[in-house]
């Protein structure tokens, strides 16, 4: 049945070659039904295929399916090849499943959109090359699945192009992951000459035998490239701004797809991470700044959808963090928690916008949306328990695992600064639920619920928030660190500590101050929170600017660059080129004219030339004799 993993990919693909060659002839929501059934179909491949691995004996849970020979120069050879064991099925699912959800969300929220089959097409495309990133065999059809999510992601950001907003956000998305793809390729070129292949058989087999200086240059220029995917420290600018593209397409990129794929890099590389004395410890500690920092601007936002993106960036740093710490299928287990919770608060968010006048993403001014949206203000309080660690939601038992997993290591500092970082996750994640849902109505019209198919898909992700748990009950012995076992190894026994037990019970007590902190600031009516916010203006304004990184960037790098560039268009290319250009051009007319005005046409003057010529040949002759 692996033979069905080459069709996973294919299915959407197929979804949008129709969609944008016929775009123009579907009527009212059928695009959207069409590429909501591409994904659902590719879901159920994956189903089957992910049943017949898990029949299989450990030992056999991997396959290849090799299509042909793709390149085939000298001894470089690659082919379209496609991997079949469990971490590629695991990612394969959960692309496929919540895609499929926010596909069929979107066949209402996009509904009377002038645009309204190419960006299902667009959607389509982007699962099809995420797909071809999980499921490919070797690293260069990775990439290829790799710079295919950023170019489709530089589509949907900039889907309302005519907005300079979003125009201006996919370019800024697109030029700074472009940063990271180089250095991936980078390290993909000095892969292929250490090993003489890209396909994974050939390389992580053999990594242990790198050197220690050559495994740390090879994994953190491969974890460049993850850094920039994943919008981690310091390449995270991005994705903010991404906010402007439609709400499903933040759900997408920003849930289950795009910026998990350095995540699942890491994961896959994880033996020439593991020959490098240091890359991990890197990959740990830049995953926990990076969770901290965002932590703390999350709390600064007042719109809706950039809190989120905040709270995405600090996720992906826990996952970071997991992998960094060598607890590989806790990541992958929060990574696919994370994908049901975030896509139900992300499409949560949309749904909210899409009942307030003018699109509203200001939080203060909402409020009481409970009463007005009980369905959405549900599905939304269950994705905020389940990312805040409250059990038995899944992202208790994902989170707690991964911060646990630095106790377990005898990590201490490493373990207080990721309780830091989930304490900040349960405040921001609380402030943004209060003064959306809860408290005393601030907003204008009258809100309700979504229409039926975003209510089904709202419903259907906050069932997978709730149970996705049962995946991993425990770190040692859940279904999914078991099944994952054959692809990262099994789970380290803890080194030092306290028991799995006391430390879900120091998660949850910190999970629950974070809480009860913004109950008190936020809904108790004991603190006045706007003056709060006129006190600590500073404060507030530091974090809702994430800490003034992006305006850095753009008074250190954007600037400066600019002033380049103007310098070499308007003086080196305008003056200097252009100048000696139009200079050559200039002196050869006007010899053109001299040379034209010598010729008059009369017979006297050349005979009067002749003679004078003649007259100097002699005078020549006779002075040198």
């Amino acid at each position: 049945m692996n033979i069905l993993a080459p069709f996973i990919p294919a299915i959407p693909l197929a979804g949008a070659a129709v969609l944008l060659l016929t775009g123009p002839r579907w009527r009212d929501r059928s695009a959207g039904w069409l590429a909501s059934a591409a994904v659902a179909v590719a879901f159920g491949l994956a189903v089957t295929v992910f049943g017949t691995l898990v029949s299989r004996p450990v030992t056999l849970r991997l396959s290849h399916v090799s299509l042909f020979e793709w390149i085939g120069v000298g001894s470089f050879r690659v082919d379209i090849a496609f991997r079949v064991d469990p971490l590629s099925t695991v990612m394969a699912l959960t692309v496929t499943g919540v895609g499929a959800m926010i596909h069929l969300y979107a066949v209402d929220y996009m509904r009377g959109d002038p645009r309204y089959a190419r960006f299902f097409a667009y959607m389509n495309l982007f699962v099809f090359f995420m797909l071809v990133l999980v499921l490919a065999d070797n690293y260069l059809l990775l990439y290829v699945g790799w710079e295919g999510v950023g170019l489709c992601s530089y589509l949907l950001i900039g889907f309302w192009f005519e907005r300079k907003t979003a125009a201006d956000a996919a370019k800024k998305a697109f030029v700074t992951t472009r940063i990271g793809d180089s250095a991936l390729l980078i390290g993909l070129i000095f892969m292929w000459s250490r090993f003489g292949s890209l396909d994974f058989d050939r390389v992580l087999p053999h990594a242990h035998a790198l050197a220690n200086g050559t495994a740390t240059v090879m994994a953190m220029l491969l974890f460049a490239g993850a850094v920039g995917k994943s919008a981690q420290l310091p390449l995270h600018v991005w994705l903010p701004d991404a906010m402007e593209g439609p709400t499903p397409v933040s759900a997408l990129i920003h849930a289950a797809t795009m910026v998990t794929a350095g995540v699942y890099l890491v994961v896959r590389s994880h033996q020439i991470f593991e020959a490098s004395g240091v890359a991990l410890t890197i990959v740990a500690v830049v995953g926990l700044v990076t969770a901290i920092y965002a932590g703390l601007s999350a709390i600064g936002q007042d719109d809706i959808k950039r809190m989120l993106a905040y709270s995405t960036i600090s996720q992906l740093g826990f996952m970071f963090f997991g992998a960094g710490m060598g607890a590989y299928s806790a990541a992958i287990f929060l990574l696919v928690a994370h994908a049901f919770f975030k896509a139900v608060l992300f499409l949560g968010a949309g749904s909210v916008m899409h009942a307030l006048p003018d699109e509203e993403t200001d939080m203060t001014r909402m409020g009481g949306l409970r009463r007005a949206m009980p369905l959405t203000a549900v599905t939304w309080v269950v994705g905020w328990l389940a990312m805040a660690g409250i059990p038995p939601l899944s992202g208790f038992f994902a989170k707690d695992q991964v911060v646990a997993a630095a106790s377990q290591a005898g990590r201490i500092g490493l373990w207080y600064a990721a309780l830091f970082g989930a304490l900040l996750t349960a405040l921001y994640e609380t402030r943004g639920t209060f003064l959306t849902f809860f408290g005393e109505p601030r907003h204008r019209g009258h809100p309700h619920d979504p229409p039926s198919l975003m209510r089904t898909a709202l419903v259907s992700l906050a069932v997978g928030a709730a149970l996705a748990g049962v995946l991993g009950l425990s770190a040692t012995s859940g279904l999914l660190p078991k099944f994952l076992t054959p692809v990262v190894g099994p789970t380290k026994e803890a080194v030092a500590g306290p028991s799995e037990l006391v430390l879900s019970i120091i998660s949850v007590a910190v999970a629950l101050v974070g809480i009860l902190t913004a109950w008190l600031v936020y809904l108790s009516g004991r603190i006045d929170w706007m003056a709060l916010r006129v006190r600590f203006a500073s404060a507030k304004r530091t974090f809702q600017r994430g800490f003034y990184v992006n305006d850095f960037y753009s008074g250190a790098i954007v600037g400066p660059a600019k002033l380049a560039a103007a310098f070499v268009a308007y003086v080196v290319d305008r003056r200097v080129v252009d100048g000696t250009l139009t200079g050559i051009g200039r002196l050869v007319s006007s010899s053109a004219g001299a040379a034209r005005r010598a010729q008059t046409g009369l017979v006297r003057t050349y005979a009067v030339g002749i003679l004078l010529g003649a007259t100097a040949v002699l005078g020549y002759l006779v002075v040198r004799s």
